[in-house]
């Protein structure tokens, strides 16, 4: 399998990951082992579905004809479309096709147990029925429906947990350059409107720190204000004020906010210090674009999958739905085939975390006594290095699970495989030890 080096450095190995949930915990008297109860479900689920999705679908990344570079939900910042220009958008958004029963078993059928949708991106326009403005989808559309309150029941019911992403950024509030303390007020506001209004979120993503105005105080600020409503919401680091560096690879460098890191589109080399998770695009847009057709194979996505995990990590995968309410076919078809993998293959995903070998052509992961080998080649036969004493091995996605035959001498196991690839994609070998 071909497979993208999307890979940074970042951390210090495998030893790395006893750090976590220690002295980075995140609630005033919060313990290691209370951190590590309230990060349990996030740990374990390892795959969700990010959701880009609001009238810069309508345009689709394109602008008084011409196609508009980068990815379609900057538009507005990217074509410096004024906001009396870019707020016909909204009036024309009307995704009669949206079905959000039909999204979240999307995404379980996936395999993914989360869902983090956007309440509000950087065109500041809510999803939501905000009281605080008209900008939103109950004023400014033909829909008038609440996207996040339909998605925030209609997740549950499939046994996905709910999230949002809100933007600290906002290009269409006057408020956020002129008065920027009222306008932290206004989204403070905002927030509390979702918090106490659409149930318990699982996650809340914040985006949007890199702005001059936003400091790390306001982070800590806005971090605890969250808290106050729903103290067990995981948080990603954005909520604070991250680096130069760390805004571009997702993560804070030496000061810690939140419960985890975001890098973006990109893959660690290493264990980082903490939890993390990447977000990662179908394509080249978060939001739907009509002439991105660079669609990554499923192989590819399933490798980074499988990547993440095995860095202790957890991988965030995103759909842009069009103007009409629906998940594009490209997006639907590999998440239909991600989802038969994992139906063969989650044991070596869900709450699994670092295996002890990793080399170009495999990486692996390891839950109690097992390990899993995820090979992105299939070779006549396995050798790796492992001190471990080995008791059985089979091909994982094998309904009859019938062991391998294995040889272990001098720290080095040696395993013979079928000579019948199991997986287009990744193949797992489970050892138990």
């Amino acid at each position: 399998m071909k497979r993208r080096q999307f890979l940074i450095s970042a951390g210090a190995g495998l030893s790395a990951m006893a750090l976590s949930g220690s002295s980075l915990a995140r609630l005033p008297g919060e313990n290691r082992e209370a951190f590590d109860a309230r990060m349990a479900w996030w740990r374990e689920a390892r795959f969700g579905m990010f959701i880009h999705w609001g009238p810069s679908s309508v345009a689709s990344g394109r602008w008084k004809g011409k196609t508009i570079p980068g990815p379609s939900e900057w538009i507005m910042n990217t074509a410096k479309i004024p906001v009396a220009e870019y707020e016909p958008l909204a009036g024309q958004f009307n995704p009669v096709k949206f079905d959000p029963a039909a999204w979240a078993q999307v995404a379980r059928d996936a395999g993914m147990k989360y869902m983090v949708f956007t309440s509000k991106h950087h065109d500041g326009f809510c999803m939501f029925d905000s009281k605080l403005t008209d900008w939103d989808i109950m004023d400014r559309t033909p829909f008038k429906r609440d996207v996040v309150k339909e998605l925030s029941q209609a997740c549950p019911k499939a046994g996905v947990r709910f999230g949002i992403y809100h933007s600290i950024l906002d290009w269409h509030h006057p408020d956020q350059k002129a008065r920027f303390p009222r306008y932290i007020n206004y989204m403070k506001g905002q927030l509390k409107e979702l918090l106490t209004g659409y149930g318990e979120f699982g996650s809340l993503f914040f985006d949007g720190d890199w702005i001059k105005q936003w400091n790390a105080e306001q982070g800590r600020e806005l971090e605890a204000y969250v808290r106050s409503f729903q103290p067990q919401v995981v948080i990603n680091n954005r909520v604070g004020k991250r680096s130069a560096l760390g805004a571009n690879l997702g993560i804070l460098g030496k000061s810690f906010s939140g419960d985890y890191d975001t890098p973006e589109n990109t893959i660690p080399k290493k264990v980082p210090r903490r939890d993390w998770e990447t977000c990662m695009t179908f394509n080249d847009s978060w939001g739907y674009k009509v002439d991105d057709h660079n669609w990554k194979p499923t192989g590819e996505l399933i490798g980074m999958l499988v990547e993440c995990v095995s860095l202790n990590g957890n991988f965030l995968l995103n759909v842009g739905p069009t103007a009409e309410g629906v998940i594009p076919e490209e997006s639907v078809t590999r998440l239909k085939e991600i989802g038969q993998w994992m139906g063969r293959n989650g044991e070596a995903i869900y709450g699994a975390g670092p295996g002890p070998v990793r080399s170009d052509k495999l990486c692996s992961t390891r839950k109690g006594q097992m390990v899993y080998m995820h090979l992105f080649d299939w070779p006549a036969q396995l050798s790796v290095k492992m001190k471990e004493r080995v008791k059985r091995a089979f091909v994982l996605s094998d309904p009859e699970k019938p062991g391998l035959e294995f040889q272990q001498a001098v720290g080095v196991l040696t395993i013979a495989l079928p000579s019948k690839r199991p997986e287009l994609s990744v193949s797992v070998v489970a050892v138990e030890s």
